[in-house]
């Protein structure tokens, strides 16, 4: 069984935003697993994707399910906590502890709408906040998939000095148009949901389930891949013979589909869901240091590992590539794979024993 912590929160009195705007009296939730050593060199942050939380290798409190990544994190596993201090956050703007719009502003009430836009870099700033509360100034490693990616590498292009090594999976320097494009998608089902009533919705006790579970069946077809939709379901019915001819869940992945979005919200509010998107829309590392990629990681003393999958198609391998590029022209140590995986964007969530390779190789 895992060492694991109880629930725990950290207090910011405040918290300054690329906005312009401070975020006063803010709380990062968090869980640890292991031990931190007397000199606090073993710690290892693992940062969440989108939808993810801070429950990364223990039940999750709403859903019951073992953690996200419980697989890599824990005892004798690629992320040994025998060994490592691990620690995951909630990143601000979500709903698992964490201040976002789900949470009570100033008057006590939800801060709905009312909660300022944010970044990737904000929640990087939230994270480094954290650190600084736990006596933490090196972090042995800062380890990161999808969203994840992005908030690993934040930290190293902003705060250079806080991780001795980066390890970047199924990521992205910046969003592109399509996955822009997608988020607006899920965005707009979300709003146009009645029950969304411009944010406000908390008091009614009536969510905008709907267009956040259309939302979440949006996004999850980016997650996943043609070849592994296409073994996984193909055209195959669901639990008939033969078609309704009607607009009921005729195929397994229409059924396979529903049940994700439903599933989704029970976990996580639709005002969250539009913030993070929008952080990840904004975020171009590039654009941040003058506009080029290399700039961001200019004097870095860390060592660099970005894996990418061949089927992945949200963050497709040429995003990895520029990465390493840049980093090579910045004169960084880095290393870089691609591995075969037939799941897509999603499979760095799954079993594949190269990947537990690679991640147990990296942080030894």
């Amino acid at each position: 069984m895992n060492t694991l912590s109880a629930s725990k929160t950290h207090a910011i009195s405040s918290l300054p935003l690329d906005s312009g705007q401070v975020l006063e009296s803010a709380q990062i939730a968090y869980e640890t697993y292991g031990e931190l050593n007397s000199d606090a060199c073993n710690a290892i942050l693992i940062c969440h994707a989108l939808t993810g939380d801070q429950y990364v290798a223990s039940t999750h409190p709403i859903t019951g399910k073992p953690g996200w990544w419980e697989r890599m994190v824990g005892p004798g596993k690629p992320i040994d906590t025998d060994r490592f201090y691990v620690i995951c956050a909630n990143v601000i703007g979500s709903c698992m502890g964490s201040s976002g719009p789900a949470a009570a502003g100033p008057d006590g009430k939800p801060y709905a709408m009312r909660f300022p836009v944010i970044t990737v870099r904000d929640m990087v700033r939230g994270l480094v906040a954290l650190l600084d509360g736990l006596g933490i100034e090196q972090l042995h490693t800062v380890v990161g998939g999808s969203m994840g990616g992005m908030q690993a590498l934040s930290l190293a292009a902003n705060w250079p000095e806080r991780a001795a090594r980066v390890l970047v999976i199924a990521s992205t320097a910046r969003h592109s148009a399509q996955n822009i494009a997608f988020h607006e998608v899920g965005r707009q089902a979300i709003m146009a949901d009645p029950a969304w009533a411009d944010g406000d919705y908390y008091a009614s006790g009536v969510s905008p389930d709907n267009g956040l579970a259309v939302a979440r069946m949006a996004a999850h077809i980016t997650y996943l891949s043609e070849e592994g939709l296409t073994a996984k379901f193909g055209r195959r019915l669901q639990d008939r013979s033969s078609k309704s001819f009607g607009f009921d869940a005729d195929f397994q992945i229409e059924s396979y589909l529903r049940y994700q979005g439903s599933g989704f919200t029970q976990r996580f509010d639709a005002n969250s869901y539009l913030y993070i998107t929008r952080a990840m829309d904004y975020f171009d590392l590039a654009e941040e240091h003058g506009g080029k990629l290399a700039d961001a990681f200019a004097g870095t003393s860390a060592r660099f590992c970005l894996v990418s999958f061949d089927t992945d198609w949200l963050y497709p391998t040429a995003e990895s590539r520029h990465i390493v590029h840049a980093l090579n022209a910045a004169g960084a140590k880095v290393s870089f794979v691609e591995l075969s995986a037939p799941n897509g964007h999603d499979s760095f969530l799954l079993e594949h024993d190269e990947l537990d390779r690679v991640v147990r190789g990296f942080v030894a």
